[in-house]
């Protein structure tokens, strides 16, 4: 259990790191490259999963497993954890009466916690 909660930990530092990489990508992209906001927003989640891929392989988790296999088995689950999230979203849209943008919020969550216990079970094992 002490295993698990500091990998939790790691693997919401890694993620407030991926978060600002993304954002800080984006910016960068847009304000001073000039690219459009569809290949700064691509660009910038690019950057930010190649972070967290690195990161919480090497740091969080520690895995010996290959890279080519980890980073297969890592795309999955940020796949599967995406569209589990989307849908999610959509449900709560169509059924809850609260403003959309807290469902979203609630997405997130949800896609954190289904995503570290994929990757700790699964991709990084």
């Amino acid at each position: 259990m002490k295993t698990t909660v500091k990998q939790a930990i790691k693997y919401g530092i890694v993620g407030v790191g991926n978060t600002l990489i993304t954002a800080l990508v984006i910016w960068v992209m847009m304000k001073i490259c000039g690219f459009s906001p569809v290949i700064s927003n691509a660009t910038g989640y690019v950057a930010g999963v190649l972070n967290s891929f690195i990161w919480n392989k090497q740091w969080t988790f520690q895995s010996s497993a290959g890279w080519g296999s980890s980073a297969i088995r890592f795309g999955v689950v940020f796949g599967i954890c995406y569209l589990l999230q989307l849908g999610l979203v959509m449900y709560l849209d169509a059924h809850l009466p609260i403003d959309p943008y807290y469902n979203q919020l609630i997405g997130m969550a949800f896609y954190t916690v289904v995503n570290f216990i994929m990757n700790k079970f699964y991709t990084f094992k």
